[in-house]
């Protein structure tokens, strides 16, 4: 009930980030820009795409000192597939957007987000295998983390 309650929660205040941050009424409280996910050697050899990464916001918590709430919307480009990461001590939601999104965190079995579902993934999380399903179509997330102030919100594994 209560983990009900922090996901319908935390979509609520994803639907509104994602309503601010369409709006051109206060452009200086979002990031600027795109960001490329960062390319390691690895994900150069591989002939498969990887994600991108668009930061819609991110703010301080006002009410919980040393968290930071950042919302992005992750592109995936047709056969993308992100390097296996983790995102430190952060608490992660996820929703589909567009397409269909193959995920497997930890040794859970590997899961399919149609659009319109979610997951969370715990502090800690290994995430092993996020892809798009699709060759000919992208799919697009809506993501949303709760971190440490400071903290990277993506690390790729060193040995990927």
């Amino acid at each position: 009930m209560i983990g009900l309650r922090i996901a319908g929660g935390l979509l609520a205040v994803a639907t509104l980030t994602t309503a601010t941050a369409c709006s051109t009424s206060d452009q200086s409280t979002h990031a600027k820009g795109t960001t490329a996910a960062a390319a390691s050697p690895a994900a150069m050899a591989s002939s498969r795409p990887t994600e991108t990464l668009r930061t819609l916001l991110q703010q301080a918590l006002p009410n919980v000192k040393g968290k930071t709430f950042t919302s992005a919307i992750v592109d995936f480009p047709p056969s993308a597939r992100a390097l296996p990461h983790r995102h430190g001590q952060a608490f992660v939601y996820a929703y589909v957007l567009e397409g269909t999104v193959r995920s497997k965190l930890d040794d859970k079995p590997v899961t399919t987000y149609q659009q319109g579902e979610n997951w969370v993934e715990e502090p800690g999380a290994h995430h092993v295998l996020t892809e798009n399903t699709s060759r000919t179509k992208p799919a697009k997330l809506l993501v949303i983390w709760v971190s440490n102030t400071g903290d990277k919100l993506k690390v790729d594994d060193p040995k990927s």
